[in-house]
């Protein structure tokens, strides 16, 4: 691969892995969400989809510089890159449990789950690549308000049915 097809591919997977959950969320915003209870401190919903490209971006570029530096999946970033595949996976069954099943309450459980995968992610990248660490933050940040607001809904609209998982 040339020296720009690594990161790139590194920066596409986060949002290759999103798009069934886009799909999910793009259906029930309408139909679904816009009939909640919100709290006043959300942001609007136009702000989530430029964060999350900027977020998704810069995860995966940080997994690219772990993966670089830390010899690939068989040399010292395997543990850190095992943190990232788990917290990739959790941020995208997210909007699948929220959006999809309507689940507040194990939409909350997967983000408490993503938050510590998150600090296990950045904790293990300082290790091999201290900027790839700091590119995580932001992204451990946003997802803690996420989780404010997920708990905000889930206590604020329990007449809403959910969806069997």
């Amino acid at each position: 691969m040339s020296d720009y097809t690594k990161p790139a591919a590194a920066v596409i997977l986060p949002f290759v892995g999103s798009l069934p959950g886009s799909l999910v969320t793009q259906k029930n915003i309408p139909t679904w969400y816009e009939g909640l209870k919100h709290p006043s401190w959300r942001p609007p919903n136009r702000v989530f989809g430029p964060v999350w490209s900027l977020l998704y971006g810069s995860m995966g570029y940080a997994s690219y510089l772990v993966w670089r530096d830390g010899g690939g999946f068989g040399g010292d970033a395997a543990l850190p890159l095992a943190w990232y595949g788990t917290q990739l996976a959790l941020n995208w069954a997210w909007p699948l449990l929220f959006f999809g099943f309507h689940s507040f309450r194990w939409a909350f459980v997967d983000i408490v789950a993503l938050w510590g995968a998150i600090s296990g992610t950045i904790y293990t990248f300082h290790g091999i690549n201290e900027t790839a660490a700091y590119l995580m933050i932001p992204y451990l940040g946003f997802v803690t308000v996420s989780g404010a607001i997920n708990f905000w809904y889930w206590r604020n609209n329990s007449s809403i049915e959910e969806k069997k998982i």
